[in-house]
């Protein structure tokens, strides 16, 4: 007989669904499976019991029942003694996805926080207090005017108990209200209140997220310090399909835990000593999927790798680092601002938002050419088996040449070079065609050495100084290559 586990929060431990999905090589379909039957095949349980215990979890061996969280280690001391304890406010705001707060909230007590909820009156007419405190254990909190809660717990010192505040969902009128310092209620006099860390995991239509007021605000929230974790595309609540839908609470709940729990990196620099340290960074990854009809896209063969081993380089050194991926299975860094976008449109939005910024590194294969016309249905072939399809394309936006010569552009922007052939002509002409400083070439389509979906990659550096050509490597040893290059340029 199966034993049942709880697989939830172990997707929360490890860092969300794409990473264990990683660590199984399994896509997100068995996942679902998994969690939904409510345990997990044999093969699965010793992977996963090793990457939890090599987290420093305390794990029971039969269920995996996580019984204590990773110790604290005496280089980077914590709030509290372990890892446990930290304190979360959870403030919910007035939309559909306020129901998933309160999964979000047993996730982040499975990881040993203490949850204390906050709602706003909008949030009340989707879920009620009584449901967070039952599920918190705490008494929720609503409403800024209430002497007795003044008494017992007045907004500042509510405001100031926390390791973290986070907003789920944040609508967009709550982000609006947020990001002018409106102070009409609770939730949002204790944003002004706190001088913790603030998160907000954004849910709303795709219209509403893609409307310029939105976009404005969320850019605005970035730049003052707010993390944002999401929001993804999928279908949403209104029944319209695309980016604006709320990530899922595991996902949430293991990004939130990582603001609050420092990394124990081994090998890693001292971050008040890298001069990277602060610095905003915009790093783009992976491939964007540009839709023909329902069913068929273009897409490109690009993994993220890349891109992500160098968001995490960044990050590790202590830079401020904003992720603007396209689909990929490669999970989240730690300690990165993760942004999920799908096609070029997306994200060059997205890159608009995160502006300004110290440095900007294009590592994303992005679609040259897109639909000119979009079907809204499946394209049926034509009966005739001799007859071909014409599809009329547009070129998509050119990502590095706007960052290259945007208004607040970055002071180092760094573009890559995929070329088949005569990758040092072509680059070198790439590089002074964007107008960005460095250009890294490598050299694609080769059948014995695949650069796609490898874990390899050899590549050139090339400059206004000059080439530097590295060796065939690990991609994550490239990262690093690539984050001491721009450290010694920073300490010119």
């Amino acid at each position: 007989m199966a034993i049942s586990v709880n697989l939830s929060a172990i997707i929360t431990a490890l860092g969300g669904r794409h990473a264990i999905q990683q660590l199984l090589n399994v896509g997100p379909s068995a996942i679902s499976n998994y969690l939904t039957r409510g345990h997990l095949p044999e093969r699965a349980k010793p992977i996963i019991y090793a990457a939890l215990t090599k987290k420093g979890y305390q794990i029971r061996a039969d269920d995996l029942e996580i019984l204590a969280g990773p110790p604290a280690t005496s280089s980077q001391p914590l709030h509290s003694d372990t890892h446990f304890g930290k304190r979360i406010l959870l403030i919910v705001a007035g939309g559909i996805a306020a129901y998933k707060a309160l999964e979000t909230a047993r996730q982040l007590q499975q990881l040993g926080a203490h949850v204390t909820g906050v709602m706003t009156d909008g949030a009340k007419q989707f879920i009620t207090p009584l449901s967070l405190a039952a599920l918190t254990g705490e008494k929720c909190y609503d409403s800024l005017f209430s002497l007795t809660d003044e008494a017992e717990m007045g907004h500042i010192r509510l405001a100031r108990s926390a390791d973290l505040v986070l907003v789920v969902p944040a609508t967009a009128n709550f982000m609006a209200r947020a990001n002018a310092g409106i102070a009409d209620d609770l939730a949002t006099t204790i944003l002004l209140a706190t001088t913790a860390k603030v998160a907000m995991a954004p849910a709303m239509n795709p219209a509403m997220w893609a409307h310029v007021a939105t976009k404005h605000n969320f850019a605005s929230l970035r730049q003052r310090g707010v993390h944002m974790i999401g929001p993804v595309s999928g279908d949403t609540a209104c029944g319209e399909e695309g980016e604006g839908r709320m990530c899922e609470p595991a996902d949430i709940a293991a990004a939130a835990m990582q603001l609050i729990t420092p990394q124990n990196i081994p090998n890693a620099k001292d971050h008040a000593k890298s001069p990277l340290a602060g610095k905003r960074i915009i790093v783009t990854s992976g491939p964007t999927i540009e839709p023909i009809d329902k069913v068929r896209f273009i897409a490109n063969r690009s993994s993220g790798k890349q891109g992500h081993a160098i968001a995490a380089s960044l990050a590790s050194r202590g830079a401020d680092v904003i992720l603007i991926s396209g689909p990929v299975n490669e999970p989240a860094p730690d300690q990165v601002t993760m942004v999920q976008v799908t096609t070029a449109n997306e994200m060059l939005a997205a890159c608009k938002a995160a502006l300004p910024a110290d440095i900007a590194i294009c590592a994303a294969a992005v679609a040259d050419w897109r639909v000119q016309s979009v079907s809204d249905q499946k394209l049926k072939k034509p009966e005739d088996p001799d007859a071909g399809m014409m599809l009329a394309l547009c070129q998509n936006p050119d990502i590095l040449a706007h960052i290259s010569s945007a208004s607040n552009r970055p002071k180092l922007v760094i573009g890559f070079a995929a070329e088949t052939e005569n990758l040092l002509q072509n680059a070198t002409k790439k590089r002074q065609r964007k107008g960005c400083d460095w250009i890294i070439a490598n050299q694609v389509g080769g059948d014995a050495d695949p650069v796609f979906g490898s874990a390899l990659n050899q590549a050139m550096l090339i400059s206004a100084n000059g080439v530097d050509e590295w060796p065939q490597m690990q991609k994550t040893d490239l990262a690093e290559t690539l984050a001491d290059h721009i450290e010694a340029e920073l300490t010119r």
